[in-house]
C-alpha cells in the first residue's frame, strides 16, 4: 500500500489512482485502430450511373404486361387486358416470339434493336415472386429485353 510520506501523523492510504498507464495503453490502441480499419474495410471501386429517366418507347410489337394481386392473394398477370396463367403466357409469348423472329428473318438480318420487349409494370404491393415469376416465365418464352415501367419522379 502507498502511504504519503508527509511528516504529518496521518495513516490512512492513498486514494488516488496513477492514471498514466491507462490513457497511454488507450492512446496505443487507438493508434492500432485507426491504421487497421482501412484494411480491413474494403470496397471495389465502381463509378455508379447517373441516375435519368428516359421516356419509354412504345412499340407496337412490344408486349406489355401488368401485375397485381387478386382479390386471395395470388398473383395476377395480365398481358394487355386478359388475365392470364403462368402456362398460358408462357404459350403465347412463345408464339409471339416465333411470329416475329420470322417476320425480322424475312426483312433480313436480324436486327437486334427491333427484337421485342417485355414491359413490367407491377403494383407497389406485388410479392417479388410474382414478378419474378413473370420475367422468368417471358424469359424462358425468348425473350431477352424485360423492362420495368415505374412513376417517374414529381418535377421540383
Amino acid at each position: 500500500m502507498a502511504f504519503s510520506s508527509g511528516g504529518g501523523s496521518d495513516d490512512t492510504p492513498m486514494s488516488d489512482i496513477n492514471t498514466t498507464p491507462l490513457v497511454d495503453v488507450m492512446l496505443v490502441m487507438l493508434i492500432i485502430f485507426l491504421i487497421a480499419v482501412p484494411v480491413v474495410v474494403q470496397n471495389i471501386k465502381l463509378k455508379l450511373p447517373d441516375v435519368k429517366y428516359d421516356p419509354t418507347t412504345t412499340k407496337p410489337e412490344n408486349v406489355s404486361l401488368s401485375i397485381t394481386k387478386d382479390d386471395k392473394g395470388q398473383c395476377a398477370v395480365y398481358w394487355g387486358m386478359t388475365r392470364m396463367g403462368h402456362q398460358e403466357l408462357h404459350d403465347k409469348a412463345k408464339k409471339k416470339m416465333d411470329a416475329d423472329i420470322e417476320r425480322l428473318k424475312a426483312a433480313g438480318p436480324i436486327d437486334p434493336e427491333k427484337i421485342p420487349e417485355v414491359h413490367i409494370r407491377g403494383d407497389v404491393d406485388v410479392p417479388y415472386k410474382c414478378v419474378g415469376g413473370a420475367i422468368y416465365t417471358m424469359q424462358s418464352a425468348g425473350f431477352i429485353k424485360v423492362g420495368f415501367i415505374s412513376q417517374p419522379p414529381p418535377k421540383s
